[in-house]
């Protein structure tokens, strides 16, 4: 019985070493390739945003350093290395267009301490001219900042034995609104409720002439918003006739009696 059971025994660890054999001459073989190591990115501290700054917002602590890939840095960022204690120097400032949350701060978005918001921004050789609005002459409230609109004057003529008459012309197209009463921008909702009673124009020297004019003359001007597609086309000088004078080159177009006359300038 014992004889039996060391056989057994024998069989069975020969068979396992066997096994063990056998596994060992089918295992693949294996290459190991040691990769090298990939360097490391390089990265500068910037100025950023730490919540959505609305134009008009005064910056004060709405900004922290970020550390930021020297691969991606652009002209304008407000580098740690080279102005380390910008965070106290724009405390005051005003922002001039919209900076979002985690958006690299650039000065060109600021106005400093001090200037004159609405001057900073006017394109050069612009001017801003306010003329009186009301919801039945602005789109229903509907006009915004930033808004493109043309300017309506409706004006009264007079008729001798006939009907009050009145005449409507466009006389400016395709001009941006700057502001409607004192606000420049929406909510942060992206809403606004209040219906302004001024709204500020930005104008060429010449359509700014024009519409001074069309104030005195009309018996009101109205707003009418533009869709965003057509705010590319050129805007043109405008009414140019309603400022025209004997004393300027070109010819004088006065309205009387219903009819336009037209005078000859002097050359």
């Amino acid at each position: 019985m014992q004889k039996a059971r060391l056989v057994i025994l024998t069989v069975a660890v020969a068979a396992a070493g066997a096994a063990g054999y056998i596994a060992t001459q089918m295992r693949p073989d294996v290459n190991v390739v040691q990769s090298e190591p990939q360097p490391q990115i390089k990265l500068q501290d910037v100025l950023v945003a730490t919540e959505n700054l609305g134009v008009g917002t005064e910056v004060n602590s709405q900004m922290r350093w970020q550390s930021w890939p020297v691969d991606a840095l652009a002209d304008g960022y407000i580098k740690r290395s080279d102005r380390p204690n910008a965070t106290e120097e724009l405390k005051g400032s005003t922002v001039r267009l919209r900076i979002f949350t985690g958006e690299p701060i650039r000065e060109a978005k600021l106005i400093g301490k001090g200037q004159s918001f609405m001057s900073a921004q006017l394109p050069a050789g612009m001017r801003a001219v306010a003329t009186q609005i009301a919801a039945d002459t602005s789109a229903g409230g509907f006009i915004l900042p930033d808004d493109y609109v043309d300017v309506i004057m409706v004006h009264e003529i007079e008729v001798q034995n006939q009907p009050k008459q009145f005449i409507t012309e466009t006389v400016l197209r395709n001009i941006r609104v700057l502001a409607v009463d004192q606000t420049i921008q929406e909510d942060e909702n992206g809403e606004k409720t209040k219906i302004g009673s001024t709204a500020t124009l930005e104008l060429t020297p010449e359509q700014a002439e024009v519409i001074a004019v069309a104030q005195q003359m009309a018996a009101r001007l109205s707003l009418v918003l533009r869709s965003v597609q057509d705010a590319q086309e050129q805007a043109g000088p405008g009414a140019q006739y309603l400022v025209n004078s004997p004393g300027r080159n070109g010819n004088v177009k006065l309205i009387k009696s219903g009819t336009m006359v037209e005078i000859m300038g002097r050359k």
